[in-house]
Formats: C-alpha cells, structure tokens, sequence
C-alpha cells in the first residue's frame, strides 16, 4: 500500500486500480539511482504512473513529450526553476536563446542539481533528441526514467542501452477483467453517466477494450455524446464501432 504520505489523487489512483506495485518498482530503482523504461500499450497509463512518480521524488525533472532538442532543453530550465534551491543562475527567459546558450545552461545546472530525468512521452525520438538525452543523462551515470509504447530500437532510438538489463524495463500492462469493471463503475459515477443500460454497457465496454484504462475513458465520454443514446439507453454497440474507427464525436 502507499502511505498516508503519498496519498496524492495520482497515487489514490494507482491503490484503487492497483498500480502500487510498479510505483514501488519506480522508487525501488530510484533508491538505487538506477534508470527504467517504462513501456506499455497507449491509453494504458504511463503518463499517470510517472507523474505519481515525480510526486514522490524532490528532484525529478519531468518533461511530458520531447518534440525537439530545443523543446526539451527549455523544458528541463523551466522545471530546473522549480526546483532550484541552490540559487542557480537561470535566464528569465528562454525564448530568445539559441540551442547551443540552452545546452550550456542545462549542463552547469546539471552539474549542481541531484536530479533525475523523468521523460513522456517517447515515440521515435530523433537520433539529436537521443543524443542529448544521453549527454545529460552522464551516459547513465544519472538516472533517466522514460515511457515508450514497446522496448524496441525503432521507438526509442539510441536510448535503448540505457535500460538494457531486464530489471531497468518495467511494463505496464492493461487491467484485468475485475479491476477494469470496477475502473470503470467508478469513472462512470464520477462523471455522471447513467443509462437504463449502465451495467451490461460498461461489461461490454470493458470486454471491448481489453481492460485498457485509455480506452474506457474514451468510450465513457463518448457514451454521453445524443448520438450514442436511445432514450434512456447506451448504444454501445454504436458508440464501440465508431471508437474503433477513430470516431470521437
């Protein structure tokens, strides 16, 4: 269980769907000041189990989707500001800075600040991208933790030796039947959503879904939309087709 410490809504989350066994991963490896990948199907809840994570740790620099070099660099100096204590000497400003100023700044901040690199979300980051997370990283010698969709070369570039050892790969996996029902009766409550219907729609929805916590939210939302309902009742089987084909209105 997490303590009453931790009880943050991310981390009342993680106890109610019964993701406190890969937060206690998380903060295992970060006592150990050792990397992990976390990789895991989309909707699956990555990004909520990292942020728990960052909840726990006073010196994570979280950066929630690298597009560029520039953009992450700006990012690390905006969450540096955060956390600074030591009076580190950051710009007001980044917008006006070239990549090189920005790197040479993340660099002597780095060198003063005991932190982590917390990284969501990665999906085919370009080979200057990796590169740069790996300078900041120390080559490993700093830990990193980042989210992909699979472990593969393809998805996360060069940073794959980084977690190559089994025990630095964590994987998120969708939840069981029991625990997606119960995900769902309590999302369906907490917004709002009734039908005649509820109960066998939501043991439907969460067949369909194959317990992927991402996709039962989707089609929850989408439940409420006219064109899914027939008087007092879900058409789930509508609502599903259409989620299948990209459908979100």
């Amino acid at each position: 269980m997490v303590s009453t410490a931790l009880q943050s809504p991310d981390a009342q989350y993680l106890a109610a769907v019964d993701r406190t066994e890969e937060l206690a991963r998380l903060r295992a490896q970060a006592q150990k000041r050792k990397s992990m990948l976390v990789f895991g199907p989309e909707g699956v809840g990555k990004t909520r189990l990292l942020l728990a994570f960052v909840q726990t740790q006073p010196f994570a620099l979280y950066v929630p989707q690298i597009r560029s070099p520039r953009e992450f660099m700006m990012a690390l100096i905006e969450n540096m500001r955060l956390l600074d204590k030591r009076g580190l000497r950051l710009p007001a400003t980044t917008n006006s800075l070239s990549a090189r100023s920005l790197k040479g700044i993340v660099q002597r901040a780095l060198a003063e600040l005991p932190c982590m690199l917390v990284l969501d979300h990665l999906a085919g980051p370009s080979r200057v991208v990796t590169g740069i997370v790996k300078e900041f990283s120390d080559y490993g010698r700093r830990p990193i933790y980042f989210a992909a969709r699979t472990p593969h070369m393809e998805d996360i570039g060069n940073l794959q030796p980084m977690c190559a050892d089994r025990s630095e790969r964590l994987e998120i996996r969708n939840f069981t039947a029991a625990i997606a029902l119960e995900f769902a009766k309590r999302e369906a409550e907490r917004s709002g959503l009734w039908a005649s219907n509820l109960d066998s729609s939501l043991h439907s929805l969460v067949e369909w879904s194959e317990g992927n916590p991402g996709s039962i939210l989707q089609m929850l939302k989408m439940a409420n939309f006219p064109r899914y309902r027939m008087g007092d009742q879900i058409k789930a089987h509508v609502l599903y087709l259409d989620y299948r084909m990209g459908r979100r209105d």
